[in-house]
């Protein structure tokens, strides 16, 4: 078997704490579990790279506005946000783990993502 590997993919996982990063690909897809529509976006610098989910529900929206408004593109009422706006954008990132349980399984899983976006 013949196995391709594309840029970027020979990056691991970046540490936790403070990261400056720049916004390299964005995934769209929808829950496994819920069916509940989220985009993936890829942090990425020089030492590795974060990838994140944002669900688009009434819960995720407060993170989408941050990050939309992090990345300089107002967030407002009646206006559609554009995911393919942000990649390019820079901004620093708090890496870090997140558990939560599976709910399929009930176990709990931990990942690793960013948590908190930041003006840089």
């Amino acid at each position: 078997m013949k196995i391709a590997v594309e840029a970027g993919q020979d990056k691991s996982l970046l540490p936790d704490g403070p990261q400056q990063v720049t916004i390299t690909h964005i995934d769209e897809g929808s829950s496994e579990h819920k069916g509940i529509p989220f985009f993936a976006v890829r942090f990425e610098n020089d030492n590795g790279y974060v990838s994140h989910r944002f669900y688009q529900s009434p819960a995720g929206m407060p993170a989408i506005v941050s990050l939309f408004d992090m990345a300089g593109i107002e967030a407002k009422e009646g206006k559609d946000l554009d995911t393919q706006q942000l990649i390019g954008k820079t901004m620093t990132i708090e890496v870090g783990d997140r558990s939560y349980n599976d709910p399929e399984t009930g176990n709990e899983r931990t990942l690793k993502q960013a948590l908190n976006f930041l003006v840089s």
